[in-house]
């Protein structure tokens, strides 16, 4: 493969490093040291996470709990283009600054079809395992690319935008990664074991509604609790949907994986713990109430969650 998805991680692992040399240098940032650390320590997951014993990398990711969670990680001043500057350049440009952002999708589909079995010579063009990622990622770096030739701007200052946009939301970037590690823990802690026999002892033994309800709402659940889809799944697929929905009832794996996820993500309209997509969002609005948002979607989720129910007991 000549565009592997390492490369992407090596990219991303750079640029979470220049945050952490800006946030170093900020010294309008009280804790700036703290601060710093956090997203080098992060950076060097991405960087030589996989040369690292699993001990370190696993300390890594303490020591970043510890300093989000005692307030280490702070907003600083970025060294972002003055507002009459920006301003002038969004009406100089007005609908055109969409074509960024329109690009990534562009890209990712035409990488992910149209140079999917492409090769040169013996090489396929794309990394054939990570299709999907590797192509966005291009697309990524295609959008700077665009954005930069629009705005007449350069490379280290889509840098100084990425540090702005990171300062707004924080630490909890890195929640969705983190909560999707410790699905995996507690699966391999055994919870999932410790799920499917409370489950086989709620669930009838004809009772294919009550397990799909089970397994529906544990999922949501799940995922308010631990604010993400793809922790809960392992914890919930291997309790509920593959010893009970699957080789109980011998439903279609693919439809409960799918209609399970979408049950996880009616979970992630309602909690606090998806930060990213719930309290971020407020916060950056100012809106009064911090949880707005949530109580803004409960009333999509709950009726959501209820159909997800009905499609999957049909299609299963």
């Amino acid at each position: 493969m000549i565009v592997r998805v390492e490369y992407f991680y090596y990219l991303l692992g750079i640029l979470l490093a220049m945050i952490a040399l800006m946030s170093f240098a900020d010294r309008s940032n009280p804790r700036r040291w703290t601060t710093g650390l956090f997203w080098a320590l992060y950076a060097m997951i991405y960087l030589v996470g996989e040369r690292l014993p699993p001990a370190m990398a696993g300390l890594a990711m303490i020591v970043m709990a510890v300093l989000a969670g005692f307030g280490g990680v702070r907003s600083g001043k970025p060294d972002v283009l003055p507002d009459d500057t920006r301003r002038a350049s969004a009406a100089r440009l007005r609908h055109r600054l969409f074509i960024p952002a329109l690009v990534i999708p562009a890209v990712t589909m035409a990488g992910a079809t149209l140079l999917k079995d492409v090769r040169i010579g013996e090489l396929f063009v794309l990394d054939q395992k990570h299709l999907t990622l590797v192509s966005l990622g291009c697309a990524a770096v295609v959008a700077v690319g665009v954005a930069c030739w629009l705005t007449r701007s350069t490379p280290l200052q889509a840098g100084r935008e990425a540090r702005r946009l990171v300062d707004a939301m924080s630490w909890s970037i890195v929640l969705p990664h983190m909560l999707a590690v410790l699905g995996l823990l507690f699966s391999e802690a055994g919870v999932g074991k410790a799920v499917a026999q409370v489950s086989t002892g709620l669930i009838g033994a004809d009772s294919k509604l009550a397990a799909v309800a089970l397994y529906c709402v544990g999922m949501a659940l799940f995922t308010i609790v631990m604010g993400n889809g793809f922790a809960a799944f392992p914890v919930m697929a291997a309790g509920v949907g593959v010893p009970v929905l699957v080789a109980q009832y011998g439903g279609n794996p693919a439809v409960m994986a799918a209609i399970g996820m979408f049950s996880a993500y009616c979970g992630t309209l309602m909690t606090p713990m998806a930060a990213n997509f719930n309290i971020i969002p407020a916060a950056l609005l100012d809106l009064p109430d911090r949880n707005a948002v949530i109580k803004a979607q409960i009333p999509t989720a709950l009726p959501l969650l209820g159909a997800n129910i009905i499609l999957l007991y049909f299609l299963l």
